[in-house]
């Protein structure tokens, strides 16, 4: 019997790695591994459908919560099923090694039954309760995603683009359901926010895989540090240039506005841009969610924008 305290020694007198706890059983494992953190990122078929103000109608916000448990489920079997592929080389990676599939938790079967399923039955779902049209983006969003874990993350700049369409197809997602027309202001400030976010999280895994090369994400070597960050720059300028043609579209004082809404919603957009890029300058901009639920300044400048957003939109 171990002592309490005792480490653990396998067969080359070295540290063993303790056996992963198996508290919550498989299907408290498969819900971790379809990244419940990560389902806040669906919040975006928000976004349309907020920027036309279209969120006080009872039968608008029930459409949307069902868009959003859709595309969840279908984001959550792209995760199920990439987890399943990458078993092997996720047990190499420091923090990946503890995914539940990568630790033993999941069996690889498991996985990819239960990705087949929700990646069928999401856009089925999409079809028989919204329109044709949030079926196919569904559908195209899964296909894409597949693609992307089968060959297209191996590819370069190509996979920058597959994850950035992703994010754009959320924001898309909400307004086609409730057949609402999308600007291009909005598409290209969605577009380039979205691959901000996503080269500076690339770069920053690229500092901090310096050195460890294949053993991890090989893709990484092929691309400079020099390069994400000249895309993650780029990118966060095109998104603040394309919100402030929005912005400023509409010229002064909207009818009936108490102040130019549209205009002063720049400055804590900019601002939010500008506390990211801190964190992706440092190498410390990882998964997006966890950046801005973790930090309190970014979480206080998005109050103020969402405040200032929805004046704009309803112009009072």
């Amino acid at each position: 019997m171990t002592e309490p305290g005792a480490v653990l020694l396998d067969d080359h007198g070295a540290a063993a790695t303790p056996a992963p706890r198996r508290l919550l059983g498989l299907p408290g494992a498969l819900v971790r591994t379809a990244r419940p953190r990560q389902w806040v990122k669906n919040v975006l078929v928000v976004a349309a459908p907020a920027a036309a103000g279209r969120l006080t109608h009872p039968r608008d916000i029930t459409q949307l919560a069902l868009v959003f448990c859709l595309f969840t489920a279908a984001a959550s079997a792209v995760y199920l099923i990439n987890d399943a592929r990458d078993a092997e080389a996720d047990r190499a990676h420091p923090d990946k090694c503890r995914r539940p599939v990568a630790a033993g938790q999941v069996p690889v079967a498991a996985a990819y039954a239960a990705g087949g399923i929700l990646a069928v039955l999401a856009p089925l779902a999409a079809a028989l309760t919204c329109n044709a049209m949030t079926a196919t983006l569904l559908s195209a969003y899964v296909v894409m995603q597949l693609a992307y874990c089968v060959k297209l993350k191996h590819v370069l700049v190509v996979d920058l683009v597959v994850i950035t369409t992703g994010f754009l197809m959320r924001a898309m997602t909400g307004g086609v359901a409730l057949g609402i027309p999308l600007s291009r202001w909005f598409l290209i400030t969605a577009g380039f926010g979205a691959l901000f976010m996503v080269s500076a999280k690339r770069y920053s895994e690229a500092l901090q895989m310096e050195g460890l090369g294949a053993a991890t994400r090989s893709l990484l070597d092929a691309y400079t540090t020099g390069y994400l960050r000249f895309v993650w720059q780029l990118a966060a300028g095109v998104a603040v240039l394309a919100y402030c043609m929005w912005a400023l579209e509409a010229g002064g004082v909207a009818n009936g506005a108490l102040l130019p809404w549209r205009q002063l919603s720049m400055v804590p957009f900019i601002g939010a841009i500008l506390r990211y890029a801190v964190f992706a300058d440092r190498g410390g901009a990882g998964a997006p969610e966890d950046v801005v639920l973790h930090d309190r300044a970014l979480a206080v400048i998005g109050l103020v924008w969402v405040a200032l957003y929805a004046l704009a939109v309803t112009d009072l």
